[in-house]
């Protein structure tokens, strides 16, 4: 009995870390400021702006550091305290992707 509790704990555990998707986590925690450019956010799929922020912090994991530190008025995690890295990611590469 004892096992099969450890493993069920196990098992919860790991289901609550496990990546969640885009499309659940961009409105939620990046569109308000994202969709309309709040405080000079650059705006989703406004790949010029997204490419000048790209380069200046040196690729994506430069970008993903400003996201988990805050920047000007984001505050640090855009919000999304409990998101992985790979869920800053995505969603950093969703809003890159040019529109069309």
């Amino acid at each position: 009995m004892k096992k099969f509790a450890v493993a069920a704990l196990i098992m919860a555990s790991s289901l609550a870390y496990a990546d969640r998707s885009v499309d659940e986590l961009y409105p939620k925690f990046c569109g308000v400021c994202h969709e309309a450019g709040v405080a000079n956010a650059p705006k989703h799929q406004d790949a010029a702006a997204w490419k000048t922020r790209f380069d200046a912090k040196g690729g994506l994991d430069g970008l993903l550091a400003s996201v988990k530190n805050g920047l000007n008025a984001m505050p640090p995690k855009g919000m999304c305290n409990d998101c992985t890295d790979g869920e800053y990611k995505a969603l950093i590469e969703y809003m890159m992707k040019p529109a069309g």
